[in-house]
This record gives C-alpha cells, structure tokens and sequence, in this order.
C-alpha cells in the first residue's frame, strides 16, 4: 500500500540512485579535459560545487529514509523541509529542460536514455515531495 511514508522512503532511494548516476558524470563530460584549461582556483571552485551538491542529495535521501514516518506526518517542520527538497528538484528541473544544451553529449542511446531517465527521476521527486508539503492529511 501506497503511504506518505513509503514515498518519502522511495523518494530516498530515489536519491541515492541519482547519485549512483551522478559519479559517472564527470568520466561522461570529460571533466579533467574540460576544466584543464581553467586557473586552479576555477577548477577547484568547480569540484567543490559538485560536492556540496552530492552533500545535499546524500542528506535529502539521508533525511527521507531514516526520517520517513516524520516527514510524512505533517508537522510543520516536515512540511518545509520537504517543500525545500520539492524546489530543490524543480530548479534543478527547470536547468535541465531550460538551461542546460546536453545535445553534443548524449549521441549514444544509452546516454540519451539516461538523461531522459534523470528528468524523469527530477519530476518524481518534484512532484512527490510537493505532495508531501503542500498535500492534504
């Protein structure tokens, strides 16, 4: 049975395989390549953010498994956090449909599939934590 727990608890598993997925990215883009041209600092600047942005999606999948019967209950912690967790995923939406020309990466079929797969993960974890938060109890 389908329970606001349970999705909050799939919602983390959810987490931790955008992850799994994430560890391939800069083998994909050729980060060492790419970035070689770039002053150390830039380079640095530029790993650094990628792991602050690993940091938070290992706390939200963290927070969602361990922490699942809590977020669900609707307290009015809960809700904002997972509200934040919601606009998290749907900026992050937002990049890849809008921003984001991945087209001269993805000429192979698997990484085509898997970037439609990760933009479909975006809009389950959108559309999920937001019913959480803003969702009737």
């Amino acid at each position: 049975m389908l329970t606001l727990s349970n999705l909050v608890f799939a919602g983390g598993l959810v987490h931790f395989s955008i992850l799994a997925a994430s560890f391939s990215v800069p083998r994909i883009f050729d980060w060492r390549k790419e970035l070689a041209p770039l002053n150390p600092f830039l380079k640095h600047l530029f790993w650094v953010y990628g792991a602050f942005i690993v940091l938070v999606i290992v706390g939200f999948g963290a927070i969602s498994v361990t922490q699942a019967e809590a977020l669900a209950a609707g307290s009015p912690l809960a809700r904002t956090v997972s509200l934040f967790i919601a606009v998290f995923w749907l900026a992050r939406l937002v990049v890849q449909l809008f921003l984001f020309d991945i087209r001269p990466y993805v000429t192979h079929p698997l990484l085509r599939l898997g970037y439609h797969g990760l933009t479909a993960l975006f809009t389950l974890l959108t559309l999920a934590y937001g019913f959480v938060a803003l969702g009737p109890r």
